[in-house]
């Protein structure tokens, strides 16, 4: 299962982030090239404690739910509404420069890839408090699906 823990697919994801340009055209959804960006920003500062959201989970999210998304071996499904809080037309960071937002990216999944040395990772809205493997499975998937969403 390809995670962040594996430098090979990092190194994928930053590939693919490098082939997402301001034109790419969206396969499904309403988010621009750069609003993905900056929601995924937004996804990744949420676990690193720099940012906050409601949560929503209880015990069918925490469980079949997580199990599912980390697990089964199928592509996350188009259309699932995201939290207010990371949707970029409601509360999340509004675009600013492509290429700064891209960079800030970047710099936000090694960080996130090198684990949170200070204690653990904030819970996620809908899995609740996750392990290290679960997050870098989770930050693998997350970029994965908006990259396909964009054919990157």
């Amino acid at each position: 299962m390809k995670s962040f823990l594996n430098p090979t697919d990092r190194k994928e994801i930053f590939e693919r982030l490098s082939n997402v340009q301001p034109d790419s055209q969206r396969r499904w959804g309403r988010m621009t090239p750069h609003q993905m960006i900056c929601h995924l920003n937004d996804s990744f500062k949420l676990p690193l404690g720099e940012r906050s959201a409601g949560s929503v989970e209880n015990l069918f999210t925490r469980t079949v739910m997580k199990w599912i998304a980390l697990r089964a071996p199928l592509p996350w499904p188009h259309g699932v509404k995201t939290m207010p809080e990371m949707d970029q037309e409601v509360g999340g960071t509004p675009p600013g420069g492509f290429d700064r937002d891209r960079r800030e990216l970047e710099k936000l999944i090694e960080r996130f890839a090198e684990g949170q040395r200070n204690g653990e990772f904030a819970p996620h809205p809908f899995f609740g408090r996750m392990s290290d493997s679960d997050w870098q499975r989770w930050g693998y998937l997350h970029c994965d699906h908006h990259f396909r969403q964009f054919g990157v």
